[in-house]
């Protein structure tokens, strides 16, 4: 018996913000990127174009209730909010901000703090920085002090009655523990206990990093740099370039049916780990011709196949330590949504919707 809680990681950047007009031009948001894509090898699905929403702006209330409504329909649990801050500036908090004071929409959410640099790469590395990200102990009490009241919001997705708080990259942390500590402590002063999470990344991954005090993690996709297929024709020329021009940075582009296969005899951990998928990868829009990824050939179909996999192998740690990550809901510069666009509709959601179905008919 299985009852198992898919929560859909969610971008709040498709809104502008002042930060972002002056570096990249007034005006600028997510979308600015998706439109102008194009395509950069044959059958490449560039560009990418969103089809009930549109082209939304997250300060609308009618998007987010839209949004929630949809996710609702199709067996989705709950939004996990990336949440930005910076020794206490925080950015495209707005949605966040107008759906915890209106109360709107009556949808579980929970947050995700993506603890990287603010860069012109997207990536979080010190190219480039514009907002750097600083670590004391003292910011980590300004910030539990912030989160405090959102945890407490009725919608919060909890487990065991813990708000459950994510850390994009525990492993930028100067002292993760004594961090862990500080939010610990003061959440007990407030009547609260913490579920924390890390996610897993490339190169981090493993028990040995929830030592510092997680509960668990929360495995994060699609892990590319592991994989060990390779397209041959692609990779081959990929090798050859490299050689002749004498280049790091080239195209990776992966065949998503392989992807999934190699994924769906994936090896759960022995640590508590909650699963992930990816509908699709594909972050050329936000990328030069020479650095980017893409999972190659995506379809609904295989993507269901996936989850059914990973359901088939996931069994809860607890009643309420149940939760299943799709990444993303909205991802549309990393080619990653779950919402509908002009070429498959509805198609992916309906994926999650039928995977999902099948385990609660067996409850």
């Amino acid at each position: 018996m299985k009852n198992i809680r898919p929560i859909a990681i969610y971008l709040p950047q498709f809104h502008p913000i002042p930060e972002n007009d002056q570096v990249w031009g007034k005006g600028f948001t997510e979308w600015t990127n998706v439109a102008k894509a194009q395509p950069r090898f044959q059958n490449h699905y560039q560009p990418r174009h969103p089809a009930d929403l549109g082209y939304y702006d997250l300060r609308l209330d009618q998007v987010r209730t839209e949004q929630a409504e949809m996710a609702k329909k199709h067996n989705i649990e709950g939004f996990c909010y990336y949440h930005y801050w910076f020794n206490g500036k925080r950015l495209l908090n707005q949605p966040l901000d107008d759906v915890i004071s209106s109360k709107k929409p009556d949808f579980p959410f929970m947050l995700c703090w993506a603890n990287e640099n603010w860069t012109k790469r997207w990536d979080g590395k010190d190219e480039e920085v514009i907002i750097k990200q600083d670590y004391s102990h003292q910011d980590d009490l300004d910030h539990i002090t912030h989160l405090i009241p959102i945890f407490k919001d009725s919608r919060y997705i909890k487990i065991d009655g813990k708000p459950v708080f994510v850390i994009y990259k525990s492993h930028l942390f100067p002292d993760m523990k004594k961090t862990i500590d500080i939010w610990r402590a003061e959440a007990l002063k407030n009547g609260l206990e913490i579920y924390i999470c890390r996610m897993e990344h490339y190169g981090f991954i493993g028990d040995k990093y929830l030592k510092p005090g997680f509960d668990a993690a929360v495995q994060f996709m699609p892990y590319l740099k592991t994989s060990r297929f390779k397209d041959s024709i692609i990779w081959r020329a990929n090798k050859m370039l490299k050689k002749i021009y004498g280049v790091d940075k080239l195209p990776y582009i992966y065949s998503y049916k392989k992807y999934v296969a190699q994924r769906c005899n994936d090896k759960f951990p022995e640590y508590k780990r909650f699963p992930c998928v990816t509908p699709m990868w594909d972050n050329s829009s936000r990328r030069d011709n020479k650095s980017f990824f893409a999972l190659h050939n995506s379809t609904p179909k295989l993507f269901k196949k996936w989850i059914e996999a990973y359901l088939k192998k996931f069994t809860p740690y607890s009643k309420s330590e149940n939760l299943f990550f799709i990444n993303a809901w909205n991802e549309w510069a990393e080619g990653n949504y779950l919402e509908p666009d002009k070429k498959w509709g509805y198609a992916y959601l309906e994926a999650v919707k039928e995977a999902f179905s099948k385990i609660k008919k067996q409850n």
